[in-house]
């Protein structure tokens, strides 16, 4: 059986013999496997470099300045072919040096990494294409991974069946995904879960099935909470809906169709269903045993075929639906107002427009650039209002420009593809019995979502702000000829300590893993340590190690074989590192040191919405703090603890006689009227 395989697009006869003879092809399901094709035993930092040179073959054009490297995978038994990119970005030149993503992972106290490596499989219809400029921004990759140099990283998406794919199943991505993490000894992945299926979120589905979100069948398990949601108060949010007794529902239960689902599903089993999790795992166990309509089935072009297939035109989607489904800080109304802002400027210049001159003019009417951005690398074949909003590339600029296109009947076009399905539609309202996502969807959304119970209720509110995971790989002393440590570097007190409070400004960097031969020295340990720190971190770039704590007053040339413990962690002093003058690029927060401290118990930035008071510059949560997200934030915000050090404050009390929040009323001047405007 011949494999069919994707087209070299934009490249001579003579160079496509030369990358087809080049070209580096491997099972999908065997590729990196233990010892397949190559066996690691180094840290991060060098182990994804050998990866690169044996495993990738390197593209004979650049992304903004970074080097890219194609793996061509081959589906075992369907027999299509995907490629695999690694581009590798380097920091010093990079647009966006710090990472927001580690910022909201906790990791903000991390020094700033010098490589970011980004793993990318594209979307089925972008394989036969090169990859453009923005590719790092596109939200709709089948798998998109970075990992810093220094081990930790993030997965930013995974896009299977259900994402869009016609080849590949998202728990095969995973899969690869895991093991490109454990080959490259990858050290911490984190993951904000907003998946979903047939708009049902999974980590409140599989949370209550199973005890863990889908990512938690590749060990991925709560990293943190947002608005100050713990791990234990996640375990007992997933305890109280999982244990909900399914006789006392029918019992107490009004809605005749809630009634008759729950009872099919229980005559269906063989065994008795007395809670809410033990039907949810029958009927997503029966899933797998109803007939499936759906068969991927490859349609790729084989290279060897004279004739092109004509390429669909992209399915454009309504904006406002694409908003609802983002799951951002921002509200919906807001995304859609700078949308319309983009929209109202593309028309104003009748011509495509570049990003960046698209976020000038947007930025004359909208304060927030990271809402401006976040809204930008949404909009491709959206529509908003009458008219698609597109994105590409210029061919003779290489710039990527955004332009407009009129839909038929001004707005009434047939292109959208979506129909919004709601569970509370008459079509919900009687058992199928054939699709069972259907009547999963039914119960989750009865059951948990639209439950008078106001224990269930919160519950459902505790574990939907639970969607930060991440997976851990432990350190490993292996059994060969090789000692390994984990060195940190000790902070120098005029940087990192506060002389007034004795306290450290912020955590400890974490270590970094040094492997040196059984043989080596103390002195071959301090230059291993540097060359380490100098390889990966920006603010080590002129690290000079003076001493190693634990080996203090030992003369350099003795060997370590027995003096410290392979395995261990080692701590290192020395010159060369000045927090205060090596510039930005010192931890991945940035150098502003902000304090955050929510009543919610929040005290470090979790990737919400927040504000800053103007008098004690502490920031907290919008939303603990009463102000909706389709609001915008009062000119003058005081937070309650200032509020209540200047002066009373008022109640106000909801409709259950409770009180919903404590807020002084200040006056601010209104500069347009020169009326006073109070806010709470």
């Amino acid at each position: 059986m011949s494999i069919p395989i994707i087209k070299m697009i934009g490249a001579s006869n003579t160079s496509k013999k030369r990358k087809m003879k080049s070209a580096k092809y491997y099972g999908l399901q065997s590729f990196l496997q233990p010892g397949c094709p190559l066996s690691l035993s180094g840290s991060f930092r060098d182990n994804v470099r050998r990866f690169i040179q044996e495993c990738g073959q390197l593209e004979d054009y650049k992304i903004e300045g970074m080097p890219i490297w194609c793996t061509f995978l081959v589906h075992e038994h369907r027999g299509f072919v995907l490629p695999l990119y690694t581009f590798e970005e380097c920091v010093n030149n990079s647009l966006q040096p710090l990472c927001d993503h580690c910022r909201c992972s906790g990791w903000s106290h991390h020094f700033v990494s010098k490589r970011k490596y980004h793993f990318i499989i594209p979307i089925d219809n972008e394989w036969n294409k090169p990859t453009e400029d923005g590719v790092l921004d596109v939200q709709s990759h089948i798998l998109h991974g970075l990992i810093h140099c220094n081990g930790f990283g993030h997965l930013l998406c995974i896009n299977g069946i259900e994402g869009g794919s016609n080849f590949i199943y998202g728990r095969e991505v995973m899969d690869l995904w895991d093991r490109i993490c454990t080959t490259l000894h990858t050290r911490k992945i984190s993951v904000v879960d907003n998946s979903k299926k047939r708009k049902m979120d999974l980590r409140l589905l599989y949370g209550v099935s199973y005890g863990h979100t889908w990512f938690g069948r590749w060990d991925y398990k709560f990293c943190h909470g947002s608005f100050g949601v713990t791990k234990d108060k996640y375990q007992q949010a997933l305890q109280i809906l999982s244990t909900l007794q399914l006789n006392i529902i029918v019992q107490d239960s009004q809605n005749c169709s809630v009634k008759k689902m729950i009872s099919r599903y229980q005559n269906l089993s063989d065994t008795q269903l007395a809670t809410v999790r033990e039907l949810f795992r029958f009927m997503l166990a029966l899933k797998f045993r109803i007939p499936q309509n759906k068969d991927p089935k490859p349609r790729i072009s084989s290279i060897n075929k004279c004739t092109t297939v004509k390429e669909k035109q992209p399915r454009c989607r309504k904006f406002s639906n694409l908003a609802a489904k983002l799951d951002s800080r921002w509200h919906v109304r807001r995304l859609e107002h700078v949308a319309n802002v983009v929209v109202d400027a593309l028309k104003e210049k009748k011509s495509g427009m570049s990003r960046q001159e698209v976020r000038d003019t947007a930025r004359q009417h909208i304060g927030d650039t990271g809402l401006i951005d976040y809204v930008l690398k949404s909009m491709n074949n959206v529509i908003v209002g009458g008219y698609v909003v597109r994105r590409a590339v210029n061919s003779c600029t290489g710039v990527l420009e955004y332009s407009l296109q009129e839909t038929p009947g001004g707005g009434s076009t047939n292109q959208e593809p979506e129909e919004i399905d709601r569970v509370d539609s008459p079509r919900y309202s009687s058992v199928s019995g054939r699709d069972v996502y259907k009547d999963i969807q039914f119960l989750c959304y009865h059951l948990l979502l639209e439950s008078d119970s106001d224990d269930v209720g919160f519950a459902v509110k505790t574990v939907m702000d639970s969607k930060h995971f991440a997976k851990e790989w432990p350190f490993h002393d292996d059994a060969d000829e090789y000692l390994r440590f984990i060195c940190r570097v000790i902070p120098s007190v005029t940087t990192e300590l506060n002389l007034e409070t004795g306290l450290y400004k912020r955590k400890n960097s974490v270590g970094e893993e040094l492997v040196v031969p059984l043989h080596a020295t103390i002195h071959d340990l301090k230059s291993a340590a540097e060359t380490a720190m100098r390889d990966t971190y920006c603010i080590m770039e002129n690290l000079k190690v003076r001493e190693i704590a634990e080996l203090e007053g030992v003369d350099d040339d003795e060997v370590i074989f027995g003096m410290l413990e392979s395995g261990s962690e080692i701590s290192v002093r020395g010159s060369g590192i000045d927090l205060l003058t090596s510039g930005d690029l010192n931890y991945e927060g940035g150098a502003d040191n902000w304090v955050v401290s929510c009543k919610c118990g929040a005290r470090d930035d979790d990737g919400e919405r927040m504000v800053a008071c103007d008098l004690c510059e502490v920031w907290q949560h919008t939303r603990c703090s009463g102000i909706d997200d389709s609001e915008a934030v009062p000119p003058l915000f005081m937070c309650y603890k200032c509020c209540d050090s200047i002066g009373p404050h008022t109640k106000q009390v909801d409709g259950t006689g409770g009180f919903v929040n404590e807020w002084m009323m200040v006056p601010v001047i209104n500069t347009d009227t020169h009326t006073n405007l109070f806010y709470y």
